[in-house]
Parts: structure tokens; C-alpha cells; sequence
């Protein structure tokens, strides 16, 4: 792995927006770090409240670890990650939200993890597990102390969120698209295709992050995200179904349920160009669609 300049091995990156109220428990829980080599970097994504202050009286104060704060326009969080991994240095990088925390010995584990890595095999990092607290998660255990496998086997072998620690070198090769005119993509899109590249990486049981679901937060919002950001949907969509070779059946499925979400709120041609299908497959499916609801009604 290339060496970088930065002494500490590990920055822990968290982008917030608009979460002075809520990022203290996040600070709190990098104070605690049993390790105290690391960077926490906070990318603003464009916040409006009290944000920049806050972390500027923390970084007055007198700790043990290295705070760095960058401010953005808003873009969403896909864009915080770009400006972050443009400007992290450290050979490992983790992110944290601005809602969730990690336990006391998070940074320490997830350092002998990556020191514990085969050196002559394609990884592009390790996880860790996600609780509700340091001692639950309702994700599924593996029956030895860790898997090996690659980001794709989220889809198949691995429930649930994770806390996922990247050599910074790896990650930095890949960016995320950014569309104008959208605030979102989910994260998976950079990791199917670091799976897709042969890139595998270690996850473990352990606990290291607590999250919690917040009203404002990007679980709450749930799928209006999507919907509201189709050319990032749809571009996750149409990679993870090339990557995970998908029938032609599975295909035209996933085309339709694309199709019955964005209908009414974006015209055929849009659709189609979002999610990489024939405008006339897109307009029958939304056909069959309205077809199958006129029916229903009448019943």
C-alpha cells in the first residue's frame, strides 16, 4: 500500500447537514477512542445552523486527536464523500454519520484487522458490525469471527448495515457521479463497483458504530430519496444488475418496479434514460401498469 504522509494511520470522516444538535455525541465518542491516532474530518455539506461554530470551539480545545472541518455548498452526502476522500491522507479511512457514534475501542480494532490482512490478496479494507448498542445488533452473526467476501455479497450474504473502514488509496480511485439537479446516491454504487473490480474485503461481528434512526435522517426519508434523484437510482439499479448478472427476466422486473415509481412524476424518455432501457420497453411496462390498475378498480 502506497505510503502517505500523514502520520496517524486512520481518519474517521463524518458529513453532516444542518446536526449542530445531535454531532456532540459523535465528538464525544471520538474523545473516548482508546486509540488516539486519527483525524476526524467533518465535511459540512452547506449547513445553515450553528455547525461551523461548534467545531471550531472544539478544535480551540486542547485534544488528543487531530480535528480538521471543510465547508461545502449543499450537494448531499454522495458530494461530502467525494470532498472527503479528496482531502483525507491517512492510509485508512472510516465514516461515521452525524447522528450515530463509535464504541471506545472502535479505531483500535479496526486497525488490527487491516494489520491482520493477507498482504498478497486483492482487499480494499475491513468491517465491522453496526448495534443498536455496543452489546445488540440485529444483523445476522457469522459462525466464524469473520467472512471474507466482497461488497456485492450484501446482497446475498451479508444482512444489514456495516461499518465499513477503506484503504484510502483504493477508494480514492472511485468517485461518485454527481448529476446536477440531484441531492442523492446511495453509497453502494462506489462499493459494487470496487466488488465488481475483484476487491474483497473482511468483515467481522464485533460492534464498533452505534447508529440511531432519526426524523431527519436518510433512513427516515427512505425511498422519496430514490425517487427524487432518479439518474443516481437508476444508475445503481443498471450497475448492480450488470455486475450480478442478471436474467432477462430479473431484468424487465426491475425495469417495471423503476418504471411504476417513477410514473406520473417523470416523462417515458426520462425513465428510460435513467435506468438504460428502450423507450418502448418503458412505455409498454407503464402500459401493462395503468392497464393492471384500471382492472383492479373495477373489480
Amino acid at each position: 500500500m502506497k505510503e502517505l504522509e500523514n502520520m496517524n494511520l486512520i481518519t474517521v470522516f463524518t458529513p453532516t447537514y444542518n446536526r449542530a444538535y445531535c454531532l456532540n455525541k459523535c465528538y464525544e465518542s471520538m474523545q473516548k477512542q482508546s486509540c488516539k491516532a486519527f483525524d476526524w474530518l467533518i465535511v459540512d455539506d452547506g449547513s445553515t445552523d450553528n455547525t461551523k461554530e461548534l467545531v471550531e470551539k472544539w478544535i480551540k480545545q486542547k485534544t488528543e486527536f487531530n480535528i480538521r472541518y471543510i465547508y461545502k455548498e449543499n450537494g448531499g452526502m454522495h458530494t461530502a464523500y467525494n470532498t472527503a476522500y479528496a482531502n483525507i491522507d491517512t492510509e485508512l479511512s472510516v465514516n461515521v454519520d452525524s447522528d450515530d457514534y463509535l464504541t471506545d475501542d472502535a479505531l483500535k480494532k479496526i486497525i488490527a484487522w487491516e494489520k491482520s490482512l493477507p498482504k498478497d490478496e486483492k482487499y480494499c479494507g475491513v468491517a465491522g458490525n453496526l448495534g443498536m448498542s455496543s452489546n445488540f445488533t440485529p444483523n445476522t452473526l457469522f459462525e466464524t469471527d469473520y467472512y471474507d467476501g466482497t461488497l456485492l455479497d450484501r446482497y446475498r450474504n451479508i444482512d444489514g448495515e456495516r461499518a465499513l473502514a477503506f484503504f484510502t488509496e483504493i477508494h480514492k480511485k472511485y468517485r461518485y457521479p454527481e448529476y446536477s439537479g440531484e441531492k442523492f446516491m446511495t453509497e453502494a454504487v462506489i462499493y459494487n463497483r470496487m466488488a465488481n473490480d475483484g476487491y474483497k474485503m473482511r468483515f467481522y461481528n464485533d460492534i464498533v458504530w452505534i447508529y440511531e434512526y432519526r426524523s431527519d435522517g436518510l433512513t427516515k426519508a427512505g425511498n422519496s430519496l430514490f425517487l427524487n434523484n432518479p439518474r443516481g437510482y437508476g444508475l445503481w439499479l443498471k450497475e448492480k444488475a450488470l455486475f450480478m448478472n442478471f436474467s432477462l427476466i430479473k431484468r424487465i422486473k426491475m425495469y417495471y418496479t423503476f418504471s411504476c415509481d417513477l410514473i406520473g412524476k417523470y416523462s417515458t424518455k426520462v425513465i428510460a434514460e435513467c435506468i438504460g432501457a428502450p423507450v418502448v420497453m418503458i412505455r409498454a411496462l407503464i402500459s401493462i401498469h395503468t392497464l393492471g390498475a384500471l382492472i383492479r378498480r373495477k373489480r
